[in-house]
């Protein structure tokens, strides 16, 4: 999958994604200001959560609630080292069976699981983005 879009209609690119889901660990790179979370904002309301979505680069994880489920957002772009995602029972959450999106994931990647859909978001320039799925 690959999709090259306006960086206005990011927003909408997250109905596709959803459609490319084969896991429920997602993990989505790219460079800061690329549009991870508002990607990740995009595919969580059209799953049904109402509440306001953001990046949760302090708390290192965000929890929704959405109409099929919980839905777990982590932040990685802080930590120091691999080992300290543990210190939040990472294991637990991706082992839980709800959806999760990961930003900043290549800092943990010791303790991601073997199955995981990945995407890279790239800035094309300041009005366009391309996403590519990273499993094909």
């Amino acid at each position: 999958m690959v999709y090259t879009f306006k960086a206005t209609d990011l927003k909408i690119i997250g109905k596709y994604l959803i459609e490319d889901l084969s896991t429920k660990v997602v993990r989505i790179d790219g460079p800061i200001g690329a549009g991870k979370t508002t990607l990740i904002s995009s595919i969580c309301k059209t799953l049904g959560v109402e509440e306001h979505i953001s990046s949760p680069t302090f708390s290192l994880v965000n929890t929704y609630k959405s109409r099929d489920g919980i839905i777990y957002h982590f932040d990685f772009y802080r930590i120091q080292n691999a080992h300290e995602a543990l210190d939040i029972g990472l294991e637990e959450y991706l082992e839980s069976g709800n959806l999760c999106f990961m930003e900043w994931a290549e800092k943990i990647i010791p303790h991601l699981p073997l199955n995981y859909d990945h995407y890279k978001l790239e800035v094309i320039d300041k009005e366009h983005r391309k996403i590519k799925s990273k499993n094909s």
